[in-house]
């Protein structure tokens, strides 16, 4: 699981904002809600089903539990997700008391089960439209190196050095998350797709990462602000976009000073059926072009490496990483802190 700030360092509330957060979390349902969200980032829709309660009562609970600070609240398209606000001086209040309650409670025993179920349809639903996409993704799959071996390369490239906030931009199905969201403070996945993020939300539940952030935005857009992160990945993803430089210069953006960006996609390859079938706008990126563009966005290109496919041959792909350095001195200044959707 992604740890938790400590609570040491979050800021410590005045008297008029413990006040405010005590009469939030001092009634029945607001305090289930937030008990639930300790657990898992859910929607309306999710809570309505745990709780029983109609959507409109619901939202006027969150409603309040945002103003509040209790809780944050974005949107993925027409959905709106709810999630614990971890970071706030509201939560140094909170914590003790979701971890003074009494796990035998019947309401929280019962609304834990139905949290289960719900994780449960997601896992299912996620299951199905995998489905669809995995005889083509296995093709790809094959084509290259393992998947153990990619993942093994890039846990070597990052060596031992501490995360304490890592971006994913293009995230999927969460697997890299999955790799190294343990390694990180704090950890969030980017992707444009509802319907990829509803797949990368229940692997991460069902891995037990359920502290990890999720988001629906912009690749060229990311919804974050400059020097937010000191490891951001595209693993990938360039090879789907018009404009893959672009997308390294606003992903460089996001590096804090002495930060990391690793790019993982494939070396230049000749497998034009890939346009067709998996929608690839690009066959591939040679070493010096994502050198060049990591170098025009400010980062030096710490580090190359080729893993060869396993049999060789033109009909096979080569996967290639990149590893970004900063330039910037790094400072003791802390992170800045992602956006935050507030209303």
């Amino acid at each position: 699981m992604s740890h938790l700030v400590p609570l040491a360092d979050l800021p410590s509330p005045d008297l008029s904002d413990t006040l405010a957060t005590l009469r939030a979390a001092a009634e029945e349902t607001r305090l289930r809600i937030l008990a639930l969200l300790a657990e898992s980032e859910l929607s309306v829709s999710d809570l309505t089903d745990i709780l029983g309660q109609s959507q409109p009562r619901i939202s006027r609970h969150l409603k309040l539990l945002v103003e509040a600070g209790l809780v944050e609240r974005h949107r993925e398209g027409a959905w709106a997700f709810f999630r614990l606000a971890d970071h706030s001086a509201a939560a140094k209040i909170l914590r003790p008391i979701l971890d003074a309650l009494d796990r035998a409670d019947d309401r929280l025993t019962d609304d834990r089960a139905r949290l289960a179920a719900v994780r449960d349809q997601r896992a299912q639903s996620a299951q199905t439209f995998f489905a669809r996409l995995a005889p083509e993704w296995d093709r790809l799959r094959s084509l290259h190196v393992s998947e153990d071996a990619v993942e093994a390369a890039i846990v070597d490239a990052l060596g031992g050095k501490p995360i304490r906030t890592l971006l994913d931009l293009g995230t999927g199905t969460g697997r890299i998350l999955q790799l190294l969201a343990p390694r990180a403070g704090r950890a969030l996945g980017l992707d444009a797709s509802h319907a990829m993020l509803a797949v990368a939300r229940a692997n991460l539940e069902r891995a037990g990462l359920n502290r990890v952030e999720l988001r629906q935005g912009d690749i060229y857009a990311p919804p974050f602000p400059r020097n937010g992160f000191d490891l951001v990945l595209i693993h990938q993803v360039l090879h789907y976009l018009d404009d893959p430089a672009r997308a390294v210069r606003e992903a460089a953006r996001l590096v804090a000073p002495g930060g990391r960006l690793l790019v993982v996609d494939f070396a230049p390859h000749s497998l034009e059926f890939l346009r067709e079938r998996q929608a690839h706008r690009r066959l591939g990126f040679a070493r010096d072009q994502v050198a060049a563009w990591l170098d025009e966005a400010g980062l030096d290109c710490a580090l190359t490496r080729d893993l060869a496919p396993p049999h060789g041959g033109d009909d096979q792909l080569t996967v290639s990483l990149w590893l970004g350095q900063d330039r910037r001195v790094v400072t003791d200044w802390p992170l800045a802190q992602p956006d935050r959707e507030v209303a």
